[in-house]
């Protein structure tokens, strides 16, 4: 059953005014369901570590005993890329990821986290309520999982380069640890994609083994220590202007659960992906400042670059809607509301 948003503010404002007996399972003698959730991320990591502890905090609190859900971070149960194949198969009950890790599974998967020059966080949310839902819902029916928005880290930098980027010849070579369809707009400029753990990056960096590092926004790149050893910053973020994460729990439970229940769990995903996109403007600012102190050097991709760039991501997102029905109406969807909305886009700039 797919909740619209006015059922989900309708459902929010009627349970602030249920009394707090009608919610204890202690006296209503409604059973507490014992849940596990699993994360692709280390605990506490800024953005989508610290969103995930937020968000199963506050469904706890707000089920009032009727959900108790513990979570675990990445390797803990399963390893972080286990963790839709987890849910798929019941092993546990929850996991907070990105779609956008799902893509060798499901082509179109990553329009549900971010595609190359493509919506903001603000109107991927708003896709999502009109068309996205459906198409997210149906996507990743076959794997028995219901997927919610449940958190959002942000726009990201262009990456960490030792000198700037100033032509297209520039990148002809280049190895660059990069992720997301972003790596495959910069192999077709000519760049080398490198898969690299965040933790191996730096180092990979100070050894000569890559020479640049793309990783997501200055509060995520700033404890990696990038700008000591590739301290030119690009920007715009073209590669990733969104950051949106998931929280995904199987079919079967997310139908079984009470209205109340399932609301719950739906408004406390969208308070967190508002809460998780104030945090990541807060503290990007910082650490923004704080690392051009310490030496980056913030540099602004040439129109020719973007240009570019924005031709071979039209390419690749075209490919993806070739591949089976199903992503071409992801691709069709996304990019239709991408045209509406551009007008009412420019008249904020």
């Amino acid at each position: 059953m797919r909740l619209s948003r006015r059922a989900v503010v309708s459902g929010a404002a009627a349970m602030l005014a249920m009394p707090v007996v009608a919610q204890s399972p202690q006296i209503s003698g409604a059973p507490a369901r014992r849940w596990r959730c699993v994360t692709s991320w280390p605990r506490n990591l800024i953005g989508p570590g610290i969103s995930a502890a937020r968000l199963i905090t506050r469904i706890n609190a707000m089920s009032r005993g009727e959900l108790e859900i513990t979570l675990f971070s990445a390797g803990e149960l399963v390893p972080a890329l286990n963790v839709l194949d987890a849910v798929s198969a019941g092993t546990v009950e929850l996991g907070h990821t990105a779609a956008l890790f799902w893509q060798g599974k499901m082509p179109a998967a990553a329009f549900f986290t971010t595609v190359p020059f493509g919506l903001s966080p603000t109107l991927h949310a708003a896709w999502l309520d009109q068309e996205g839902q459906m198409l997210w819902d149906a996507l990743y029916a076959p794997f028995k999982v219901k997927p919610l928005l449940a958190g959002n880290t942000g726009p990201s930098t262009a990456g960490w380069f030792r000198k700037p980027i100033t032509a297209i010849d520039d990148l002809k070579g280049l190895r660059i640890r990069v992720t997301g369809l972003g790596g495959e707009v910069l192999k077709r400029l000519g760049a080398v994609p490198v898969v690299i753990s965040p933790g191996e990056t730096y180092q990979a960096l100070e050894r000569g083994l890559i020479d640049a590092a793309e990783f997501l926004a200055p509060a995520n790149d700033l404890p990696l220590g990038l700008h000591k050893v590739a301290p030119h910053l690009a920007y715009p973020g073209f590669n990733k202007p969104n950051g949106a994460s998931e929280l995904i729990i199987g079919t079967d439970l997310w139908q079984d659960l009470p209205e109340h229940l399932r609301t719950i769990i739906t408004v406390a995903c969208r308070a967190e992906h508002d809460e998780g996109l104030a945090d990541a403007a807060r503290t990007n600012a910082d650490a923004l400042r704080q690392i051009v102190a310490e030496g980056a050097k913030p540099f602004l991709l040439n129109a020719n670059v973007l240009e570019r760039a924005a031709h071979e991501a039209n390419a690749v997102l075209a490919d993806i809607g070739s591949k089976n029905m199903q992503s071409a109406r992801i691709v069709t969807s996304y990019r239709a509301f991408q045209n509406s909305t551009a007008p009412w886009q420019r008249f904020q700039r």
